[in-house]
């Protein structure tokens, strides 16, 4: 643009106008209003209006404005500004800056010029890359002489490059003659001086019109060499390829960016991910936890200590991948299924760990509860108001009775009331009243004194009750309870006193009492073979834990928290099951409940020979039983909305309600999402 350092007033006299014009050689004044804002444009065109009609020098020029002018910004692109420029009635643009104030002027001179600037930019960059390119580039004119040679042309031509310029393209490559190109020829080898080459022949349209020749030679030796490498590289990709989709550990490669080129299957499943989350991710952003790019600092392989996910061990062996001395990536081994290297440590650790596990759980079973409400695993929505209303039952000091099928978790309920009573820092003390025999389940209770019966111990035994002062005595299969302890029990729930088994002290107790059972004791209660007192003590608030079968969208969501805990058990690396696995789960009525379940997962996970859980990796009797019922077809309906609602719930639960997210993990749109929320009302 030309600048423009000074503007005329709308207001200004004519010969203000003609001296502004004079000085400064411009045929077109911007004019402003008093603000200073553009309001037109005068031009010599309605200067010579003005003197042409007699206008005095002190005529003001107001009346002869040209009101539509096209203004330009400061940081309008070159294409915009010809576009815009075409449509000025006067040629030119008047340019303003982010305020709007005027500060330049754009002239066809000003565009014209930029454009040879650009042109003979562009002209030298060309010639650049023809230049340094490994291609021989010769140009004709619209009579087929040469107007062109690049030096890598006459290199392969083995000429003067007067002996091609203004010669006939027929002269220079004979083996093109008086040919008369119209479109793209290609002619696959040829000989050019004494070298074998692939030629292009294009026409191209001349400044004046017509047509002339541009031709491209590409040596066929260098062309093979490329090839042949090409070639080399598909194999060794393909190779490694292979080897990596097939290997029984996890590998991946980053390069010199520390990005992810290459990823195993059995990686992705063992971190539950997919390949497209995955690939060309900065490692840090995807697998922090395996800190391969640690190799670039240290420039040596590492192995790295003991790791778990998913309740499977693993170690990650770092290798830098080098070249001419320096680290262009690096590779990462993840060894979770054989661990023949480290197997000696392995056994070492596992029987430390149990060891330590045995010592800690039968301290915990002594002295404390051992579940929270956390470890209480659910999507179900009757669960979820399940556990808050025990979560308020367990602040207060009333009874609770727990009722629910075997393998429900009555006593996981049980562990995370005390926890989260105020009792929590007492002792929590369990008693199976169906484990232990009735003639001795009293001195269990109690306790006895020296000598109270044959065989009895010598300093006398205290009992559980004693062992729960100040905390919770749970009393798990309260149903089977005898008639005559059924007494003695009521009488310490309602006086908090109790004497011990050939003892004639009063012993006073503050414990509160957890019950809990699989029986129907209103039926018992009616047939005589439960206190109707005792009941109504005991049913102070009840709480009813609802059968796997009726909550199946829990089936998923435990089976991958069980599967955790059991590959830490077992030792083994197993990371999820088949969908006809999971379609059999679902449809499968689990009259044990979790605990079944917990059994089947074992048995599958026990006997699984690949990474999953088979079909034939499950007890006959679930699959012949699965089968059966599933044939009915609206069954087979409910179980796939079942899995869908639990597939949906997980999700969501692990995006913490972030839908976005969850349609991700998904794999759906998030509009389907919503259709899919809204049809389950969750």
């Amino acid at each position: 643009m030309t600048p423009v350092n000074g503007t005329i007033h709308e207001k200004a006299p004519m010969s203000e106008a003609v001296q502004m014009m004079n000085q400064r050689k411009w045929n077109v004044l911007p004019v402003t209003d008093s603000e200073g804002k553009l309001t037109g444009v005068f031009t010599r065109s309605n200067l010579f209006e003005m003197v042409l009609e007699q206008k005095s020098l002190s005529q003001p020029i107001f009346n002869y404005i040209k009101r539509d002018t096209v203004s330009l910004s400061l940081n309008t692109p070159y294409e915009k500004v010809i576009e815009n420029v075409k449509k000025s009635p006067v040629g030119t643009g008047v340019i303003l800056d982010e305020e709007d104030v005027v500060i330049g002027l754009l002239r066809k001179t000003d565009m014209v010029m930029a454009l040879l600037q650009s042109s003979n930019i562009l002209k030298e960059q060309l010639e650049t890359v023809l230049e340094s390119s490994q291609l021989g580039v010769l140009m004709t004119d619209d009579q087929k002489s040469v107007i062109f040679a690049n030096d890598k042309c006459i290199q392969m031509m083995k000429k003067a490059k007067n002996e091609i310029i203004g010669q006939a393209i027929g002269t220079v490559i004979p083996q093109v003659g008086d040919i008369n190109i119209k479109e793209s020829t290609y002619i696959p080898k040829m000989s050019v001086g004494e070298d074998q080459t692939m030629l292009r022949l294009s026409p191209y349209q001349t400044v004046s019109g017509t047509h002339g020749i541009i031709a491209l030679f590409l040596e066929i030796t260098e062309l093979e060499r490329m090839a042949e490498e090409l070639q080399t590289v598909k194999n060794l990709k393909q190779t490694l390829d292979t080897a990596i989709d097939h290997a029984y550990d996890g590998i991946l490669m980053i390069n010199e960016q520390q990005k992810v080129t290459m990823v195993s299957p059995p990686l992705l499943d063992l971190f539950n991910l997919q390949k497209s989350e995955v690939l060309h991710k900065p490692i840090e952003s995807v697998f922090p936890q395996l800190n391969v790019q640690a190799v670039f600092d240290t420039g040596e392989a590492e192995l790295s200590d003991f790791m778990e996910v998913n309740g499977i061990r693993y170690i990650v062996h770092r290798i830098p991948i080098k070249q001419d001395g320096k680290i262009i990536g690096a590779l990462g081994k993840v060894m979770f299924r054989q661990l023949n290297e480290v197997s000696n440590l392995f056994i070492k650790l596992d029987k430390a760990e149990k060891k330590a596990d045995y010592y800690r759980s039968q301290l915990q079973k002594s002295e404390t509860s051992r579940f929270t409400w956390d470890q209480i695993i659910s999507g179900d929505p009757c669960v979820e108001k399940l556990k808050k209303s025990a979560g308020k039952a367990a602040k207060g000091r009333s009874t609770i009775l727990i009722r629910g099928e075997s393998g429900t978790g009555k006593e996981l309920f049980a562990h995370a009331i005390h926890s989260s009573s105020v009792r929590r820092d007492g002792t929590f003390v369990i008693v199976n009243c169906a484990a232990i025999p009735e003639h001795l389940l009293e001195s269990e209770f109690f306790g006895y004194e020296n000598g109270a019966f044959t065989g009895a111990r010598h300093k006398g035994k205290i009992g559980k009750f004693d062992l729960a002062n100040g905390g919770t005595l749970f009393l798990d299969e309260i149903g089977d309870m005898s008639l005559t302890l059924q007494a003695k029990l009521l009488r310490v729930l309602q006086e908090r006193e109790f004497y011990r088994v050939g003892g004639t002290e009063r012993i006073h107790v503050d414990v509160r009492i957890i019950a809990a059972t699989n029986r129907n004791l209103e039926e018992m209660v009616e047939s005589g073979e439960f206190r109707e007192d005792l009941y109504y003590r005991l049913n102070v608030i009840s709480l009813q834990i609802p059968p796997l079968r009726e909550r199946k969208g829990d089936i998923k969501i435990l089976s991958d928290v069980l599967m955790e805990q059991l590959n830490r058990m077992l030792g083994t690396g197993i990371t999820g099951m088949v969908e006809p696995v999971q379609r059999i789960l679902l449809n499968y009525d689990w009259p044990g409940n979790v605990r079944e379940l917990k059994n089947i997962l074992e048995r599958g996970m026990t006997f699984a020979e690949t990474g999953k859980i088979q079909v034939e990796d499950l007890p006959d009797y679930l699959v012949n039983k699965a089968s059966k019922e599933v044939k009915g077809g609206p069954l087979e309906e409910k179980m796939a909305a079942s899995a869908e609602r639990a597939a949906i719930e997980k999700a969501l639960l692990k995006a913490k309600g972030n839908k976005t997210r969850a349609a991700q993990l998904l794999g759906i749109s998030r509009s389907g999402l919503y259709e899919k929320i809204k049809k389950l009302q969750l």
